[in-house]
């Protein structure tokens, strides 16, 4: 359980260090070479965090320390969901193992769309700084501002 909430803590601190950079970055900037090479790897990184280690580091504290394994049968309260053939009405012989993989495609899918909305939160910067006054500044680069 220790791992598995570390790697979120690591998700969110790999996260919330993208947002200030991009925040502070004037939008059109090009990149230079070394700049585009940090970030590739920094991507990188995030993306085998996010979809490699989490997704494995929940199947392993399920599978080990809760025991959601395919010999551990769900029957539900009173033996409400116990399958036909242990003598209970439910056609489907249902597994904490199923529980435990619909919980990894879903971790997928909450990385997969917030991957894609950080992705449309960045490229659309331009639109958001098109909204915001520019502040009239003088030749010396001051804003020019009356005090009232």
């Amino acid at each position: 359980m220790v791992a598995f909430v570390a790697s979120w803590l690591v998700v969110v601190a790999l996260v919330a260090l993208i947002v200030p950079m991009a925040k502070r970055r004037p939008v059109g900037t090009p990149l230079s070479w070394g700049e585009s090479m940090a970030a590739s790897v920094y991507v990188f990184f995030l993306m085998f965090w996010c979809y490699g280690m989490v997704p494995h580091l929940w199947l392993t504290w399920a599978g080990n320390e809760l025991g959601w394994r395919p010999d551990n049968l769900i029957v539900g309260p009173g033996g409400i969901l116990k399958a036909q053939k242990s003598g209970g009405w439910n056609p489907v012989i249902l597994n904490y193992q199923i529980i435990r993989d619909v919980i990894a495609v879903l971790l997928y899918a909450i990385f997969l769309g917030g991957n894609m909305w950080l992705w449309a939160w960045s490229q659309n910067r331009a639109k958001r700084m098109a909204t915001v006054p520019a502040v009239v500044t003088s030749d010396y680069g001051r804003p020019l501002v009356k005090k009232s």
